[in-house]
């Protein structure tokens, strides 16, 4: 494009957005789509279709403009970028990809989307230009796409959706209450996805832990940001329940959090499985091992989750029972002390009850105030 081509499709001075026809070849995937940033084998446009069309179903997108033609009702989203001098597809990565493959063989053979149906010349000759919507920056969309990718219609996986939350708060100084007003977000799905998120770069930058280390396609994001949301997770790390500061595992509590990205994701690898084969119940069973020293140390000594898991409630069934077992033993005391005659070690034998019955109820009230 020429200076002058750049001048005329520049986005309006007063920072609204217009729509137009604007040509494919000037119209970029976006890279730092937290979708597909989350990729770290992505390293050029053609690398960006290949994504989307192995895990974002490209395909359907792609039959129904086969079928239908490209619906003009619905614009890409695109901000004018000064240094590769192309526009950015901020909305829309999905649709873009879906034409690139109808128009071009060699992209379809490359990613293997080689089910898609021909088009032909004039189909193609229809697909040169696709109707954009041009904003002055990426910063002017970020509301819009934080409502319909996080709590609205149409909603990323929750890494991607945690991603773009530490994005807008850390590159346009927006508050976690600022973007959850925004997006009308009334349950702290932001607060629990940035804490999740920060917890994930201290892991991957502090405990060697690498997300791309993997089996399974997906990265199961949302067992971490729902664990680290719990109360006995929470002490096991030794994190408050608003931590969303950067590296909020304290030094002290970094090989616990080693061991929690252990057992919640396998690593390829060394061919380890994780602990956790799926989010309910496996994640409380967990929580409920890591409150036991005896069913945490049996984790630790490579005992599986349901081991350790019947460790734990073990000894709390053996609490139960033992004190329901003194409750009614001290009932049937009590309707013997009529018969009292002031022996002196059946006084002290009552004075150790009381002592023991309320360290009992001391340590039972940390555990309370704790959770």
């Amino acid at each position: 494009m020429t200076r002058k081509d750049v001048a005329a499709t520049s986005p309006a001075a007063d920072g609204s957005s217009r729509i137009r026809m604007e040509p494919i070849r000037n119209l970029l995937l976006d890279a730092e789509n937290p979708r597909l940033a989350s990729s770290r084998s992505a390293h050029s446009q053609d690398d960006l279709v290949r994504i989307l069309w192995s895990e974002m179903a490209v395909d359907e997108v792609a039959l129904s403009i086969a079928a239908n033609g490209y619906l003009p009702e619905e614009p890409l989203l695109v901000y004018w970028d000064r240094t590769k001098k192309k526009y950015v597809v901020v909305e829309g990565n999905r649709r873009l990809a879906a034409v690139r493959l109808l128009r071009e063989d060699a992209l379809r053979k490359k990613v293997g989307a080689t089910d898609l149906p021909k088009l032909r010349p004039h189909e193609i000759r229809a697909l040169e230009t696709l109707p954009v919507s041009i904003y002055p920056d990426r910063k002017s969309l970020w509301k819009y796409t934080g409502f319909r990718h996080i709590n609205g219609p149409k909603q990323w996986d929750s890494f991607s959706k945690a991603k773009y939350v530490a994005y807008v708060h850390d590159k346009y100084g927006k508050s976690l209450d600022e973007i959850a007003r925004t997006i009308g977000d009334t349950h702290a799905t932001v607060a629990r996805l940035f804490r999740g998120y920060r917890i994930l770069e201290q892991a991957e930058k502090k405990c060697g832990f690498d997300r791309e280390d993997r089996l399974k396609a997906r990265f199961a994001f949302s067992h971490l940001y729902t664990a680290v949301a719990s109360p006995g997770f929470q002490r096991f790390l030794g994190i408050s329940a608003r931590a969303s500061q950067r590296n909020p595992v304290p030094r002290r509590k970094l090989r616990n959090l080693r061991e929690l990205m252990t057992w919640l994701y396998e690593r390829k690898s060394s061919n380890t499985p994780p602990a956790i084969t799926k989010q309910q119940p496996d994640l409380w069973d967990l929580e409920e091992v890591l409150s036991n020293p005896s069913a945490l140390a049996s984790l630790r000594s490579g005992y599986p989750l349901n081991v350790a898991f019947q460790i734990a409630t073990g000894e709390q069934r053996r609490l139960r029972e033992a004190l329901t077992a003194a409750k009614e033993e001290l009932r049937q005391a009590r309707g013997s002390v009529i018969k009292y005659q002031g022996d002196d070690d059946l006084y002290e034998m009552a004075n150790d009850i009381v002592e023991l019955a309320l360290a009992i109820k001391s340590e039972m009230e940390s555990k309370r105030q704790g959770s």
